[in-house]
């Protein structure tokens, strides 16, 4: 049977060549001041220049030419090198430098161990099986004291139906389903059309990064719903069904070699 890799890698590819939703490149006004594009939070320790930066499972054109341009050194891994090649190409035009890598975001031998001093990660850990896979790499490519900034679906965001029932969006999908979750027959903004998506549950999104070295400096819940949306539609989905979290997390200790380490939250 195919692995999820590489069928999410074909979809990914035609979705950048059509482009399609989430394959945008980086605007001329986000360019004009790339950190508060980037920034928008205010997690960002500081400036950016001369940092070794890690956009994890962020290709496309958007993240990684805006951290260049904002004075850090960019490395760009992504499964789909259509998505890459927009980072390429938006580089070229800007006159920026960054290293582009065709890989899965759970096997990045080509890495040095504590190598970055943050790792961005926008949503795209549902297309992995295995979360702790992840939190595994990133923790040993990021240096002590290293930023992650990440973010994830939220897990009823994979569950609920894409329509609303009468009195709301129904939940149908197992949440401690060991397979992915069945693929889109149509096109939605809160799923995109055809990739195999996994439900990773609350204990794997968050104990996982405490069980890999990390303390949870911050968690922000985006707000994009509207009750007054058309039923059906994103934002009045997001209502009923908050589409992702944004977490902000801090390499604080290395496991011993074969063993987890327990970090915890912290409240800034």
């Amino acid at each position: 049977m195919e692995i999820a890799q590489d069928h999410n890698r074909r979809v990914w590819d035609e979705r950048a060549r059509q482009g399609l939703l989430h394959t945008r490149t980086a605007r001329d006004d986000e360019f004009a001041d790339p950190l508060k594009a980037i920034n928008s939070r205010g997690w960002i320790d500081g400036e950016l220049a001369g940092k070794h930066v890690l956009c994890l499972a962020g290709g496309g054109g958007l993240q990684a030419p805006l951290y260049a341009a904002a004075g850090a050194r960019v490395t760009v891994v992504d499964i789909s090198p259509e998505m890459l090649e927009q980072d390429r190409r938006v580089a070229r035009e800007r006159g920026l430098e960054l290293q582009t890598l065709a890989a899965s975001m759970d096997d990045l031998p080509m890495l040095a161990n504590a190598s970055f001093d943050l790792v961005t990660q926008p949503v795209s850990t549902c297309y992995v099986p295995s979360l702790a896979k992840v939190y595994d790499e990133i923790a040993r490519v990021l240096r002590v004291g290293g930023q992650y900034l990440s973010q994830h679906k939220q897990p009823a965001n994979l569950q609920a139906a894409p329509t609303p029932f009468p009195s709301g969006y129904a939940v149908t999908e197992d949440y401690y389903a060991k397979g992915p979750v069945p693929p889109m027959l149509g096109e939605f903004v809160h799923r995109e059309k055809g990739a195999l998506e996994f439900v990773h549950r609350w204990e794997e999104i968050v104990g996982g990064l405490c069980h890999s070295g990390f303390v949870i400096e911050d968690l922000a819940e985006p707000k994009h719903g509207d009750p007054a949306a058309e039923p059906g539609t994103f934002r009045h989905r997001s209502q009923y069904i908050p589409p992702y979290v944004a977490i902000k997390a801090r390499r604080i200790v290395t496991p011993p070699l074969g063993q987890t380490a327990t970090a915890g939250i912290v409240i800034p």
